[in-house]
């Protein structure tokens, strides 16, 4: 597993406790000094004991001895911590995302910059509602590993456990666009939280955020039917409730009064949804699909635009059938 954030540590716990041969690799060499000396990631997952059996390293491990290679690192940081995988990694060997994202400079999802970066054949995302807190906890918790189908079907078997139940597809397209999307959506079902403006408000959001999801998938070559299963509205619902969303918390506090980069100045863990935003928005207009509760957000992140001004604007387009 590289990267030993809060997903990323939870994935290697829940394999390890499954009895899987786990190496968590960390780039801060003080940092996995303090996990292995505490057995406890007390920056991103408080409270949850790291396994006798889980290794610790601090140096990229040799990558011809694995079977799988895990990507616990936001998509933003997914280029610059696989540069030094150039060149030793085997093409044969499948490396699995667990981010959420698109690169705002690319605009790749997760795999594909892993595949540019390495030139491995395959790599799959892992993805659904799945907040490390609860899946570190033991919580009942159902995912969908999707690329190539034979090795979605392995993942799938490799990650299953009485808790965690993992489906396989072969909409890689599909389930990496909702997973990204679903992180912006979340900071504006989080502004509507932040300005309370009740329920009502809070699912429309999700509705109509979930048909710019679609609209936006399936003009890229995703499966209809994926948005509407766990990556999709799954994972949309969970972001948008939970109260370890850190997309939503982050759009509640901007709803409360505070500005945005302040916010993300605050926080330990990375937003997806912010860089995100801007990417989804670049992608919408290449291919002609409307996402305005998207274009809002971009507007209040990036814009200025006062949270209450944005809602009024969506509460006025013209109106049209669903």
């Amino acid at each position: 597993m590289v990267g030993a954030g809060s997903w990323g540590t939870a994935v290697a716990v829940l394999l390890a406790r499954a009895g899987a041969d786990v190496t968590l690799f960390g780039r801060r060499p003080e940092f996995v000094a303090q996990l292995a000396r505490e057995r406890e990631n007390r920056t991103f997952l408080p409270g949850v004991k790291l396994p006798d059996s889980l290794r610790l390293a601090a140096e990229l491990p040799d990558l011809g001895t694995l079977d799988w290679c895990f990507c616990g690192v936001p998509t933003r940081y997914i280029r610059e911590q696989f540069a030094p995988f150039r060149g030793r990694v085997p093409q044969s060997l499948p490396l699995v995302s667990l981010a959420k994202g698109i690169e705002q400079e690319t605009l790749l999802a997760p795999t594909a910059i892993l595949r540019d970066v390495t030139g491995v054949r395959h790599a799959l995302t892992l993805s659904g509602p799945s907040h490390a807190e609860e899946v570190a906890a033991g919580l009942p918790a159902v995912v969908v590993s999707a690329g190539d189908e034979i090795l979605a079907r392995a993942l799938a078997e490799l990650c299953s456990t009485k808790t965690f139940r993992v489906y396989y597809s072969r909409d890689l397209c599909g389930v990496e666009l909702a997973g990204a999307a679903k992180n912006v959506v979340a900071i504006a079902a989080g502004i509507a939280e932040g300005l309370k403006l009740g329920e009502n408000t809070k699912a429309a959001l999700l509705a109509r955020g979930l048909a710019e999801i679609a609209r936006l998938g399936v003009a890229l070559g995703g499966e209809l039917k994926t948005f509407y299963g766990l990556s999709g509205v799954g994972d949309l619902y969970v972001t948008c409730a939970s109260p370890f969303g850190r997309n939503r918390a982050f759009g509640r506090r901007i709803g409360e009064g505070e500005s945005p980069q302040a916010i993300l100045d605050s926080m330990e863990m990375v937003v997806e949804g912010y860089y995100t935003a801007r990417a989804l928005q670049t992608l919408a207009r290449r291919h002609g699909v409307e996402m305005p509760i998207c274009d809002e957000v971009c507007a209040v992140v990036y814009e200025g635009t006062p949270p209450r001004e944005a809602v009024t604007r969506l509460m006025t387009r013209s109106l049209k059938a669903e």
